[in-house]
Formats: C-alpha cells, structure tokens, sequence
C-alpha cells in the first residue's frame, strides 16, 4: 500500500472515534451550559485538558514514527514537533476561527508563548514513551481523539462569550473539524511524511 492510500485507510479508520469524541464534548457541554459554573472553572479545566493532549498526541505520533522507522532519538524529536505545533491548531486555532464563525467575541490564548513549560514538558515525557514503548497507536489515540475534543470545547467556553446553546449543531461540526484533521495529522500524516515508500506496516 503506498504512502497515500496508507494514510486515507487511517484517516477514514479514525473518523469514528472523532465523532464519537465530539458526542461526549457535546454532552458536556450541554451540562455546562444548563450549569453555568463559574467561568473560571472553563479557564482551569482548559489548562488541564491541554497539557494532557499534548502527552496523549506526543505519545502516539512518537509510538507511529517508530512502527516504521528506527531511531529513539529522531522518533521523539517527530513526536515533540508534531504534537506541539498541531495540538496548538486543534486546541486553540481552530476553536478560536470555529467560535469567531459562529458569533462568539473569541480570545486568542496561546499557551506555548504564555507559559511554554505547560506544553514543552508534558510532549517530552510523551514523546520518549512513544519512542521506547512503540505501543500500537489505537488506544492511545482514542484517548488523545477525547481529550482533545474536551480540550478545544472548554477553549471555547473559556475563552469565547456568547450563548453556545443555539448554535449547538454547528458546534459538533466545529468540533469535529478541530479534532479530526490536526489529531489525525500529528497522530498519522505526519510521522509517516518522514517514513519512506514501502515501510508502512499495519
């Protein structure tokens, strides 16, 4: 299977745990809302969710790089690149242009240039036990698909002011999109671009 037909099998293989992440986040945000807990609450939960996504996507992008290639040292330094740059757009990106399209005053809060340490350390950590464990990637990628999902739902409560309710069917599609294409990218794409033709191994 080459290189492309490899990565369309992941992707479309993937999908159901994206939808099913971005149920539960729905669920949870229908609870929130009914709730309304104190806004901080979203501020924390946030900060929470984001360094975990961030050890989740580092694991499994490290864990995939080395399925295919040899090499500790290069596996973590995929799985630390991939994952920080990438869960950034999930996380934070996308939420902020999904929420920006559907009404919401939307805050930009990056959190590898406000306290970079809550990103870097937690995809060290990751990437090192994907590269030395070499896990296959389907469990730790279920995870990663739902904490990611929670992770860009309380980004938009946390840091977007608008009355979510309404736009509830609209936010599954954003949430969907924010979750699918940089978490299959970081967890897949990304680590088989640097895998050459013929190593892909199921």
């Amino acid at each position: 299977m080459n290189r492309l037909k490899h990565i369309a099998a992941e992707l479309k293989e993937h999908a159901p745990f994206t939808a099913f992440g971005a149920g539960v986040g729905m669920v949870v945000m229908a609870v929130v809302c009914l709730t309304k807990p104190d806004p901080e609450v979203s501020h924390h939960t946030f900060h929470v969710l984001h360094p975990a996504h961030m050890l989740l996507s580092s694991i499994v992008t490290a864990a995939m790089f080395r399925l295919h290639r040899r090499g500790v040292r290069s596996s973590i330094v995929v799985g630390l690149v991939g994952a920080a740059g990438i869960c950034a757009i999930s996380d934070i990106l996308f939420p902020y242009v999904g929420g920006t399209l559907l009404g919401a005053r939307m805050t930009l809060h990056v959190c590898l240039l406000k306290h970079p340490w809550l990103v870097l350390i937690p995809g060290v950590v990751g990437a090192t036990i994907g590269a030395l464990t070499r896990r296959p990637t389907k469990c730790p990628h279920a995870a990663h698909v739902l904490i990611s999902t929670l992770a860009s739902l309380f980004y938009l409560m946390a840091f977007g002011v608008v009355d979510w309710l309404p736009v509830f069917p609209l936010v599954f599609v954003v949430l969907f999109i924010a979750v699918w294409i940089p978490c299959c990218t970081s967890d897949i794409v990304f680590p088989l671009l640097f895998v050459r033709e013929g190593r892909h191994r199921r």
